[in-house]
């Protein structure tokens, strides 16, 4: 049984080195797996937990580099596919930490979407004892229809990372449309204020709390709405607490949130309260903030608690 399996999104990450440089200026770069459901999975075998992604890559020098970096991470690869067509490359720059420039270069059907299910795919995300999603898997096809029959597996335990991209969908109403469907499947749910937005249908610039009371009448039982440097409002049962922002000085925001989100499967594996997990969480985001790169700066549990002390 493995801890946790993710699926969706896999790529080739290229970050500037040089800060205040933008992607027009000339520039080193570093190499590195990445892809939001990817770095979780890594970011949570970093505890020592066991995990596997779900996804895809090309049949190609990148796929195989791809396949290396999960093994290194000790991440299960024994359902990532290979499709013909080029394994995404996201290439970013770091003009601004805190608002990092970044380009997605991805064929229209990317291996990672390409994903169908099978009897071992179905068993593991039944079995698992956490099953992570994103709201950019619901956006294309087949891969959106393969996340919602391994939903019909699950009765608990499904993380929902709300993810809205929006150069993955063709209009926000049907993000929209589908990620609100979807929470009806989850019983955790991870966004930031946008996130959260999009998902309810609320408008923008409500407190976190409406965001929270809304995913809570939808069936949510944790709810985690993210305002950044503001830091996180956690709401479950009749239960709501505001967990201050860490300050800290930003190497590259890219990659913070999918550190928060391991270190969250992280809490809710070793039995810590919400709370506990947030704050947690909070540290580990902040970790991989100051740093440049994402999957390589995945913290272990004692340098989190070592920025927290």
């Amino acid at each position: 049984m493995l801890d946790l399996l993710t699926i969706g999104r896999i790529s080739v990450d290229l970050y500037g080195e040089d800060e205040g440089h933008g992607l027009a200026d000339p520039q080193r770069f570093q190499k590195s797996v990445g892809g939001s459901p990817t770095n979780v999975a890594i970011g949570t075998a970093r505890y020592g937990h066991s995990t596997a992604i779900a996804t895809g890559v090309g049949n190609d020098a990148l796929g195989n580099f791809v396949i290396s970096e999960l093994k290194k991470f000790t991440v299960g690869t024994e359902f990532v596919i290979r499709r013909e067509g080029k394994t995404p490359i996201v290439v970013a720059g770091i003009k601004d930490p805190d608002n990092p420039e970044f380009v997605f270069y991805r064929d229209k059907q990317a291996p990672d979407t390409q994903l169908h299910v099978n009897p071992e795919l179905l068993s593991a995300a039944k079995n698992a004892k956490y099953f992570w999603f994103t709201g950019s898997t619901l956006s294309q096809e087949p891969l959106a229809s393969t996340v919602k029959t391994l939903l019909k597996e699950r009765s608990d335990n499904v993380i929902f990372d709300l993810d809205y991209r929006p150069v993955f969908w063709a209009s926000e109403s049907d993000a929209h449309r589908e990620i609100n469907a979807a929470l009806r499947s989850a019983s955790i749910a991870i966004g930031n204020l946008e996130e959260c937005a999009v998902a309810t249908g609320l408008d923008r610039g409500l407190p976190a709390k409406a965001y929270a009371d809304a995913l809570l009448a939808l069936g949510i039982s944790l709810a985690i709405v993210k305002g950044g440097a503001n830091g996180v409002l956690v709401a479950h049962g009749n239960s709501i607490a505001e967990i201050p922002g860490l300050r800290i000085k930003t190497k590259c925001g890219l990659g913070a949130g999918d550190a928060f989100g391991a270190a969250v499967v992280h809490g809710l594996l070793s039995g810590w309260s919400p709370e506990e997990t947030v704050k947690f969480a909070n540290a580990a985001g902040a970790h991989v903030a100051s740093q440049l790169m994402c999957s390589d700066a995945m913290p272990t549990e004692s340098q989190v608690r070592a920025l927290l002390s």
